[in-house]
């Protein structure tokens, strides 16, 4: 099958796990599944890469990555593989938000990471361009590169373009945050409506630094997408440029046999965690990265990723705490002069390797500092000198917790606690106003295996936003936040209440006192009530005693460790690459 001025070249595969099905006498009735599909000899020749995307019909996030991958095949093809384009699935958080689906978000990581391991390994590709659009499946089809270990890239799918509401650039947030508006009478129904048409106007992701964003700008710090191929809006051309050059660059990968684990190092981890605070990103990063870190045998857990946040001064300003969307930043010089800023201001690793082939050092050598543009600010001259996002801890939270500080006015919350054992007895309380100034809202059993599935809680905290309430409350809960969360929202509450843990323990009267500047989290008893509460209490049996939830919660690990379903690269003998 002809494709153009494809170079000549013979691969040697003895290494490579596709020899399995493409070599050897024994091996004609698997190749003759590749004929059928119309490739050459030559074609089956050569090194067979997986084209992983996440595309479906679910959401905008992830509609335009079917014509990406077409563009990842040209790239592949022109330096002499072979691609095979799959898909996986997604669970879109801004449609399964506020309801039971939500259960199935976190959930949908793991089943992504595993079904591209399962694709991988069931048909021996030698590589693999991963390209995902929604908040869980980048962390998702990055798990399973590093799990897989065979030569990868990837890319993101791009963020969605502003909506235009009455003269302003808006997001889903908005959205969200009107229903509250709606409910105390500001907004009326026509209003609502008319925002929910114009939010979100085509394809792409959450444009704010919410969680797609948020890990988008980590695939690039990290190493394991191209340098500026995380910026361009998802209707850009300019995408689908990123998308060919991250087909040639696997195949240069796989030449040179460098890998996911050869990028994804402790000091990688250490670059990822310093954007995510740098950009006041998602809270949901302190989930994401020790997962990826787990893939790869790297103990680094919710601690050592606060730890960098505490000490990372946050220098973009972006929504939901600030006041620019992921296309301004673009606009502005993109991730390449966000990483460019503080790696000369020494707070980046500069000799970590990338699949560009280079070190983050030589990948950002020609960027220098805008001053036409005050989205990213210098270190010199922060919005604040420690991180957007916090890590607490505290006789209420042992294992930790975090909470996003990004355009909050105050750090520190002491109040009374209002106990709520699900989401939706929160959200109901709050939709009628049945909640006062002062109050902590404590929201348990939603956490990895309580809910099971660790619900996101934007619909409960924008409803309470959109009253007008965002720091004259506070929320706790042993499960998520959105990245588009704002507000005093403390989330991954640890131990969850599910096994014991300490919020479960609570009772309305409680006194919770929070100091986000200080990093803890307390409850104002002695450890004799607590101990003797945890004597008295039961555990709970969730409604989902079969299916895909009832599993997950079975496996599933606590938050502080990324909320992880197996052992990970430690517990490896060998690994797929290796085959």
């Amino acid at each position: 099958m002809p494709y153009g001025d494809r170079p000549a070249k013979t691969w040697d595969k003895s290494q490579l796990p596709s020899r399995h099905v493409t070599q050897r006498p024994e091996r004609a009735p698997h190749r003759s599944y590749l004929y059928a599909m119309g490739l050459s000899a030559e074609e089956i020749a050569r090194p067979l890469v997986g084209v992983a995307t996440c595309w479906n019909e679910a959401a905008p996030c992830n509609i335009a990555l079917q014509r990406q991958a077409q563009s990842v095949k040209l790239g592949v093809k022109a330096n002499a593989g072979t691609p095979r384009e799959f898909t996986t699935i997604t669970v879109t958080d801004g449609i399964a938000m506020g309801h039971a689906g939500m259960k199935s978000s976190l959930v949908s990581r793991e089943i992504i990471a595993d079904s591209v391991e399962v694709t991988m390994r069931g048909h021996c590709y030698d590589a693999i361009v991963g390209l995902a659009g929604c908040d869980k499946s980048l962390p998702g089809m990055m798990m399973a590169m590093c799990r897989l270990n065979v030569p990868g890239v990837f890319m993101y799918g791009g963020s969605i373009m502003p909506g235009k509401f009455r003269g302003r650039d808006v997001t889903v947030l908005d959205v969200f945050e009107a229903v509250g508006k709606h409910n105390i009478g500001e907004m009326s129904d026509e209003e609502l409506h008319e925002l929910e048409c114009v939010a979100c106007p085509g394809a792409g992701a959450c444009g704010g630094q919410f969680t797609a964003n948020t890990m988008a700008c980590v695939s690039e710090a990290m190493g394991l997408a191209l340098p500026g191929s995380a910026g361009a809006p998802a209707t850009y051309g300019e995408r689908d440029a990123h998308a060919e050059a991250s087909g040639r660059a696997v195949m240069k990968l796989v030449e040179k046999q460098i890998r996911p684990r050869d990028i994804v190092t402790r000091q990688a981890l250490e670059n990822a965690a310093v954007v995510v605070a740098a950009s006041g990103g998602s809270t949901n990063a302190g989930l994401h990265l020790p997962a990826i870190a787990h893939e790869c045998g790297i103990d680094f857990d919710l601690h050592d990723v606060c730890a960098i946040f505490k000490r990372t001064p946050y220098i973009a300003d972006l929504k939901p705490g600030g006041r620019y969307i992921a296309k301004d930043l673009f606009d502005a010089g993109g991730v390449p002069m966000l990483m460019k800023t503080l790696l000369d201001g020494g707070y980046l690793h500069g000799d970590c390797l990338t699949v560009s082939g280079k070190t983050i050092a030589e990948n950002l050598a020609g960027v220098r500092f805008r001053t036409d543009q005050d989205v990213i600010h210098p270190v010199t001259s922060p919005l604040s000198p420690t991180g957007g996002v916090v890590g607490l801890r505290g006789n209420l939270a042992t294992q930790g917790a975090i909470v996003k500080v990004a355009g909050l006015k105050t750090h520190k919350f002491r109040g009374v606690a209002r106990c709520f054992d699900s989401e939706e007895a929160c959200f109901a309380a709050v939709d009628r106003r049945d909640y006062k100034e002062g109050e902590v809202l404590v929201i348990r059993y939603e956490g990895p295996r309580g809910g099971p599935g660790m619900r996101e809680m934007l619909s409960t905290t924008s409803a309470i936003y959109g009253q007008g309430m965002g720091e004259k409350v506070a929320l706790i809960t042993d499960g998520r936040f959105s990245g588009a969360t704002r507000g005093f929202c403390i989330g991954h509450v640890g131990p969850e209440a599910a096994v014991g843990g300490p919020i479960g323990l609570l009772k309305d009267g409680d006194i919770i006192v929070i100091d986000a500047d200080a990093g803890t989290i307390d409850v104002e008893l002695s450890d004799e009530e607590l101990a003797t509460r945890r004597q008295a209490w039961q555990p709970r049996r969730h409604d989902f005693q079969s299916g895909a939830l009832y599993k997950y919660a079975q496996v599933v690990g606590d938050a502080e460790k990324g909320a992880v379903t197996h052992p990970g690269g430690a517990a490896e003998s060998h690994c797929y690459a290796d085959i």
